[in-house]
């Protein structure tokens, strides 16, 4: 009997080892992906950046946004298909909702829209967004909802974005496109079952770009948007 126990003991010691390896790659692997995230994103928790290899409920494609929240009156105002501007490529499963300003005070919702209409016949850069907020809180949804916009660069092909209006250079938006805005943004993280925490972000989180510049420059007012998101949310 008592050879019968060494035996198995060290069958057990054996299988042990031999699943070892496996056990510290899979470790290594992780500890190496935070490390690498926290690198390439200081401003970002290894746990937040980690959100976009959560598992994700799947949900029906939006294209309409008026449709799916008809109380937010968002009016339509598509893009043509262009490759500047509105490529037509289709936007996968949407992990994260990201905040821009237009960096062009006192312009309207209406008039950013033109300008990302006018890049497919004066290609001067490439840029859209899937939403453009005006001053009195108007919202204009300039391209489908299962296509991507060209705002976030990386995160495009995993990103709703909104483009908000402001009336001067500090980049703070007013109150009607503040509230317009976390109306619009907890619509969309309850529709798409996204944390406002971790899924809702700036432009600058992706790329280091001072956009939006007041949320960037004053992150406790960031901080204070992202509790107003999840407020609406409750």
């Amino acid at each position: 009997m008592r050879n019968k126990r060494n035996e198995n003991s060290i069958r057990g010691f054996r299988a042990f080892c031999k699943l070892l390896p496996v056990v510290v790659g899979v470790l290594a692997a992780f500890i190496g992906i935070i490390i690498l995230v926290n690198v390439s994103n200081p401003d970002k928790s290894g746990i937040e950046m980690l959100s976009l290899l959560k598992p994700q409920i799947p949900v029906e494609p939006i294209e309409s946004a008026a449709e799916v929240f008809p109380d937010l009156e968002i009016q339509e105002d598509y893009l043509t298909v262009n490759d500047y501007s509105r490529p037509g490529d289709s936007l996968g499963m949407v992990k994260k909702i990201v905040i821009h300003y237009t960096a062009n005070p006192g312009s309207t919702a209406q008039a950013n829209r033109n300008y990302f209409e006018s890049l497919a016949t004066n290609p001067v850069t490439s840029a859209s967004s899937h939403f453009v907020i005006g001053m009195e809180g108007e919202i204009i949804q300039c391209m489908p909802l299962n296509e991507i916009a060209y705002a976030t660069k990386e995160a495009n092909e995993y990103s709703i974005s909104i483009e908000c209006c402001h009336p001067d250079e500090s980049g703070e938006f007013t109150t009607a496109t503040y509230n317009r805005c976390v109306l619009l943004t907890a619509e969309l993280c309850d529709y798409y079952h996204l944390d406002p925490e971790t899924d809702v972000i700036r432009h600058y989180d992706v790329t280091g770009k001072n956009c939006p510049r007041f949320y960037v420059e004053n992150p406790e007012e960031w901080d204070m948007f992202i509790g107003f998101v999840k407020d609406y949310m409750e």
